[in-house]
């Protein structure tokens, strides 16, 4: 079977007969019809399952382009997008007469068979580069056979990123990207890319090197392998200063031990959780975070919290080492956009897709966010290096200094958050704030790194528990758990024990 110009197999051979045909028509109305959108010549032929061919598309584990076997923590497949509408100017009517508008590009890829993924986001080369366009997905579910409707990703996301001028921003891996779509396990896809006017519109409409992502979660409760070969690596001996020589569980490896010693004496090294502590006990915990608060009133009971050992993260993945700020004076509330569409059991494979989107096909560090939340309200650790230690995040651009960043798994612009959500978000602020002395009713001032809203290096004063939306021009995090931060400030400050 012949590949498509994207190294993945395509329609194209055995063909039905009304393929080309429909083809024809398409070319013949592109050229013939005086004024025509777009948004219809973009529209790709809905091809059903028994016409798509078998994939040969690039998997990577560790990054671009590796034809090596897919790990058992997961894999990525990137497929460029090809044009599939106009991006020239029409030619003129008659002699003298000046030529049509210039319609919008459209980028995309017809129906194709590919292998089971979970998880799908578009990527561009120049992370400073807005994506001015509405990006739409159909998917094919493994359970079903069935095609999905067609879906619409959410390009807002640059936001959520390493500020300006840090190591991580500057690394040369950064992409553009819009945020993550959760599809469940699927093996067909179908993509259009439509360009829209924007502030941020270029002569090509559209970003260049833009390619498809297809995330396939992995399953964790099959050991961890080394990215590059496949293999289990051996269980070494780490030898940490702090901590003294940590013998390593079996099967794990040495990023593994890393992170969970971070969380030591919290849960002992290899915990998949850290235990709930009621609010006396928590206030040890203060010791962890460097702060002269252990006799400090104000500290809530400790939430339980999924390590990431717990929901299976490929420590192999990211960058080694842990980057630390000097407190927490703020957290922001985010939602990962991703979609309400999976199950609280689910939610350990969205957490390793969303990491590996941001690792592998964004280019950061580690997963973006500080802590993530899930719709049952169970609380996850995030990028590595401690849960109660501040770790610079990358989740508000501009503001990751001295802050935290909390993702609700989901989508809340027209969805309310369910309610064990919004409570864990007001259990994790109030332990984790507390920590650092910060009353989650109260006000704080951050200096910008820089982002759309604030210019670089001015004093800003936010809540202490903000929306993302209050230090970036986005509707993160969703309207409707937006305004469910007011009850979630005083919820916050009344497990301190505030009066």
């Amino acid at each position: 079977m012949p590949p498509g110009p994207d190294g993945a197999s395509v329609l194209g051979w055995r063909r039905p007969r009304a393929v080309p045909s429909i083809l024809s028509m398409r070319a013949f109305l592109a050229s013939s019809i005086g004024v025509a959108t777009a948004a219809a010549l973009a529209l790709p032929l809905a091809l059903s399952s028994t016409a798509l061919a078998h994939p040969a598309a690039t998997q990577s584990s560790a990054g671009a382009g590796s034809a090596a076997p897919a790990a058992p923590a997961g894999s990525t497949q990137s497929l460029p997008l090809v044009p599939v509408g106009p991006a020239a100017d029409r030619a003129p009517v008659a002699r003298g007469m000046s030529t049509s508008p210039r319609l919008p590009e459209t980028r995309g890829l017809s129906a194709r068979e590919v292998k089971t993924f979970s998880l799908v986001g578009v990527v561009w080369d120049d992370a400073s580069t807005h994506l001015d366009g509405r990006v739409q997905v159909r998917t094919r579910s493994v359970v079903t056979s069935a095609w999905s409707e067609w879906q619409d990703v959410d390009t807002h996301s640059s936001e959520h990123a390493a500020d300006p001028d840090t190591v991580e921003r500057g690394s040369g891996r950064v992409r553009g990207s819009t945020a993550p779509l959760w599809v469940g396990q699927s093996d067909g896809i179908e993509v259009r890319v439509h360009a829209e006017p924007g502030g941020h519109v270029v002569s090509s409409g559209l970003p260049t090197g833009m390619r498809i992502e297809l995330v396939d979660p992995g399953d964790s409760s099959r050991p961890h392998s080394d990215a590059k070969n496949g293999t289990a690596e051996p269980s070494p001996v780490v030898d940490d200063d702090d901590k003294g020589e940590l013998a390593l569980l079996p099967g794990m490896t040495m990023e593994m031990a890393e992170s969970s010693s971070a969380n030591v004496p919290m849960a002992p090294l290899g915990a998949q959780e850290i235990p709930a502590l009621n609010k006396a006990d928590s206030t040890a915990d203060a010791v962890l975070a460097d702060e002269a608060l252990a006799a400090a009133p104000y500290i809530g009971p400790r939430p339980k919290i999924v390590t990431r050992l717990g929901w299976g993260a490929d420590e192999s993945l990211r960058e080694k080492g842990f980057v630390y700020t000097n407190t927490v004076k703020a957290a922001f509330v985010h939602h990962t956009a991703s979609g309400n569409n999976y199950a609280c059991k689910d939610a350990p494979a969205v957490l390793r897709s969303l990491y590996r989107y941001h690792v592998v096909s964004s280019g950061w560090r580690d997963i973006g966010y500080n802590f993530a939340v899930d719709k049952c309200g169970t609380v996850y650790e995030g990028r590595a290096g401690g849960v109660a230690k501040a770790v610079l995040g990358a989740h508000t651009m501009g503001f990751n200094t001295d802050s935290m960043g909390v993702a609700v798994i989901g989508t809340f612009a027209s969805t309310a958050p369910p309610k064990p959500a919004v409570d864990a978000v007001a259990r994790l602020t109030a332990w984790k704030l507390g920590l650092f002395g910060a009353d989650p009713r109260a006000k704080t001032t951050l200096r910008s790194g820089g982002g759309n809203l604030y210019t670089k290096g001015s004093n800003v004063r936010l809540n202490v528990i903000s929306g993302h939306r209050d230090g970036f021009a986005t509707e993160c995090p969703g309207r409707h758990l937006y305004t469910q931060l007011p009850p979630t400030r005083t919820a916050s400050a009344k497990l301190q024990g505030r009066p």
